[in-house]
């Protein structure tokens, strides 16, 4: 599993890449994901958009970002660490342990401190997301009680061993 920067030469097809119909409402689709990154990034704040690939199959999509964004929706961890802002795999590449490997692939970037140290990776989801939620805790994530939003937020000391 990879992680590839999104250009001209690929963009078109992270943007074609959907979840099923009944995941819409637990996830943004690219395009509005992709329109939040350039948001974010035209303010001053951090987005790192990617697209995941299985070999040269575009599969999903993952953002991460770093720090507080102007939304001010963030819980306190956003401050100097790291979120999995955004993470989905295209419907036709889920069941096959794609989203595990795309997981585990993102933290390991994540560990690699591209825009500088930090301790956490937090996420939220929706409460009623239970796959979302069970591959998250199974990567080590642990829920804290706050919300962002009406989602439960998690997060993971990033200098762990990512499980494989």
């Amino acid at each position: 599993m990879e992680l590839r920067t999104i250009g001209f030469h690929n963009l078109w097809e992270i943007v074609r890449l959907s979840v099923k119909e009944s995941q819409k409402s637990f996830v943004a689709s690219n395009t509005v994901s992709l329109l939040e990154a350039y948001a974010a990034l035209s303010s001053g704040c951090t987005a790192l958009p990617f697209g995941l690939y299985e070999g040269e199959q575009p599969v999903g999509f993952v953002m991460f970002g770093y720090g507080k964004t102007e939304d001010g929706d963030e819980p306190d961890i956003a401050e100097g660490n790291y979120c999995l802002w955004r993470f989905m795999i295209d419907e036709r590449f889920q069941g096959k342990g794609l989203g595990r490997k795309a997981l585990e692939a993102s933290l390991r970037y994540l560990q690699t401190f591209p825009c500088g140290e930090a301790g956490y990776c937090w996420l939220s989801y929706e409460p009623e997301n239970t796959v979302a939620r069970a591959l998250y805790q199974s990567a080590g994530f642990i829920e804290t009680g706050a919300t962002c939003g009406n989602e439960r937020v998690a997060v993971l000391e990033l200098r762990k061993t990512i499980p494989t």
